[in-house]
Parts: C-alpha cells; sequence; structure tokens
C-alpha cells in the first residue's frame, strides 16, 4: 500500500473514533468496533519437490501453475485492497457528517438554554400568565402574537433537535457498518497476501533448484511453447480483417503502456516504478483520462466486450478462463503486458497464451 492510501485509511480510522464519543440530550451512540471474525485458515505452501528426472516439461507446468495461483490471489488482494480504499473514504465522509450534526445540536442547545434563562430571568412565570396578569389591553394583544410566535418557534427548536439527534444516530450506525465491513476487506486482503507470497516462494524455491543450464532450457521451452500458440492464433486469421485503427484516447493509452516496457513486475502494484498486469493496464487508461476497475476479473466484467476480429489498439485482452491475467493490445498481433513476478513489462505476441476474450475501456 502507498503512502497516499496509508494516510487514508489512518485519516478514516481517527476520525470514525469520534464516533465512540458521540453523545447529547440523554441519547449515547455505539462504538463502531467490528464484531470479532475468524482469522482466514492459512493457507499450505504449495509442494516445491522437483519432478523425477527433473522433466522440465513438468518443472515448467508447475511453475505456469504456481504462477497462475499467485496471479488469481493477486486479483483478490487488488479487489480488497480497493473495498478498504473505498471503505475508509466513506467512514471519513460520515465522521465529516458526525462532527458537523455535533455542532449544530450545540447550537440548538445553546438556543435552547438561552431561552430557559430569559424566562427565569423574568421571574419564573411562563410568559402565558404573565400576560394574563397584564393591564393594558395593547400589550394584551401584541402579547397574545408575541407568545404564538415563540410557541412556534420552540417547537421547531425542540423538532430540530429531534432531527439532528437521530441523524447522528444513523451516521454512528451507518460508521459502524463501514467499520466492519473494512475490518473484513482487511483480512481478505491480507489472506490473498499470504496466498500470494507463498505461491511466488514457492515458484521461486522449485527454480531455485535448477542448475544454469537447466534453468536456460526451461526458459527455451517457455520462448518455444509461447512462439507456437502465437504462430497458431495468427494462423487461425482471426486478425486478418483488424483495420488496426484506434481513438486518440486507446493511442495515449498505448503509448503510456509501451513506455513502460523494461520495469519489473510487482503484485499489488499501479507504477510508476512497478506494475502488475491489471495495474499497468488500468494505470494506462488513467493517463488516457479513463478510469476503469482496478483487477483483471473486474476489467473482464465491467467493461464493453468485443470480438477479437474487431480488436484494436488500446483493447484489453483478457487470458485464461478465471480471467487472471490481462495484456493491452498494441497491434499488428502483438500486446503490452506486466507477466508475472522475475518479469518485466515486455511487449510479446498477443495469442501466446489462452485468449479468454477482449474489452474495450472508454467504448
Amino acid at each position: 500500500m502507498g503512502a497516499g492510501k496509508r494516510s487514508l485509511v489512518a485519516t478514516a480510522v481517527g476520525l470514525v473514533c469520534a464516533v465512540t464519543v458521540l453523545g447529547g440530550a440523554g441519547a449515547a451512540f455505539a462504538s463502531p468496533a467490528p464484531t470479532p471474525t475468524p482469522t482466514p485458515t492459512a493457507t499450505p505452501t504449495p509442494s516445491v519437490t522437483l519432478p523425477p528426472n527433473k522433466d522440465l516439461e513438468a518443472v515448467q507446468k508447475r511453475l505456469e501453475k504456481l504462477y497462475h495461483d499467485a496471479a488469481v490471489a493477486t486479483d483478490a488482494y487488488n479487489a480488497a485492497e480497493e473495498r478498504s480504499e473505498r471503505q475508509s473514504a466513506e467512514i471519513v465522509e460520515l465522521a465529516r457528517e458526525i462532527v458537523k450534526g455535533q455542532k449544530r445540536l450545540a447550537q440548538l442547545k445553546d438556543r435552547a438554554g438561552a431561552a430557559a434563562r430569559a424566562q427565569y430571568r423574568s421571574g419564573g412565570l411562563p410568559p402565558t400568565a404573565r400576560l394574563w396578569l397584564s393591564d393594558d389591553p395593547q400589550a394584551w394583544l401584541e402579547g397574545v402574537s408575541l407568545i404564538r410566535q415563540g410557541e412556534k418557534a420552540t417547537t421547531g427548536l425542540l423538532a430540530e433537535m429531534t432531527r439532528t439527534q437521530q441523524d447522528l444516530q444513523l451516521y454512528a450506525q451507518d460508521a459502524s457498518a463501514q467499520w466492519t465491513k473494512l475490518e473484513a476487506s482487511r483480512k481478505a486482503r491480507a489472506a490473498a497476501q499470504k496466498q500470494i507470497e507463498q505461491q511466488i516462494a514457492a515458484a521461486e524455491n522449485l527454480e531455485s533448484q535448477l542448475q544454469k543450464e537447466e534453468k536456460e532450457r526451461l526458459a527455451e521451452l517457455e520462448r518455444e511453447a509461447a512462439a507456437k500458440a502465437q504462430t497458431s492464433w495468427l494462423g487461425s486469421g482471426v486478425i486478418d480483417d483488424t483495420d488496426g485503427s484506434t481513438t486518440a484516447q486507446a493511442e495515449k493509452a498505448v503509448q503510456f503502456a509501451t513506455a513502460q516496457t523494461g520495469k519489473p513486475y510487482e503484485w499489488g502494484a499501479e507504477g510508476p516504478g512497478t506494475y502488475d498486469c491489471s495495474g499497468l493496464t488500468s494505470a494506462a487508461w488513467a493517463a488516457a483520462g479513463v478510469t476503469i476497475p482496478r483487477t483483471s476479473q473486474q476489467q473482464w466484467d465491467q467493461l464493453p466486450h468485443v470480438d477479437i476480429e474487431d480488436m484494436r489498439p488500446g483493447d484489453l485482452i483478457v487470458y485464461f478462463d478465471d480471467a487472471s491475467h490481462i495484456a493491452m493490445y498494441v497491434g499488428e498481433g502483438k500486446m503490452v503486458h506486466a507477466p508475472r513476478p522475475g518479469r518485466t513489462v515486455t511487449i510479446a505476441g498477443a495469442g501466446s497464451m489462452k485468449i479468454l476474450g477482449v474489452v474495450r475501456p472508454g467504448a
């Protein structure tokens, strides 16, 4: 989490603590402390034993599975992070409304107190009693009008005090509910983070058991598999009729994304120095003035879908059945993406992985 995000959460925590001391006119508001929820069960670290005879194709499949699972957990982490930010902002806004309500209630109480003190200074008799004791007919008529105005003002004052107290109660309840949701999001984020770290550690442990020559051969196998998939995809003719035209916004997004090549992959990162896959695509489109969802699964679910045959530069290509990876199409059958831990942002064949579909931001 960046410093700005940590500051937002810290501000929310500080402001919502004010809810615990809210009170007035005999009413006390509940603390927003969340109801304890069970701690997520720890995910066991996957096996990292090399397959028999160091079968590199089996190693490749195992690594793909580990990094894929890390990508799925990264999406879960990013979604929980996004929820935490939104819930923190809502708590901050509720706390501000509570502070405003407290000030308004204090003002209303001051007005009511002033009226009570004025009556005390007049001898303690209510205005109606003083009116009937008056011998001046003109004063009596004027007094009737004033009493009616005073009764109306008093009724309005009491009604406004009641409404303000009710609003404060609702704000406090909403803050408590949002606080509970925030704690749940934090726990989900922590569980996803643990899952990511375990999967990446297992993959790195597995790779560390290989000799230099074996690592080189493994990398070659990966390149061969990607090239084979790309050749087959292009050979299908699926993009033969695409015209390569695009919009000014999409062009800006492509320029931004391709300018990030060479920067390291880091799960949960949105730039500017490191990125994960959806962090790169969301940052690129943000640079073009378009806000899109944060995670690859959200981008797949929420953005307009287009046929692969109609794909144009700037569109986002979603990979695998669970939408766990995403890249940006840059034209001529290529895409730019942040592949996985240990790799950098790079341009590769758009068909080098299993395509789920294509979405178009800014449509």
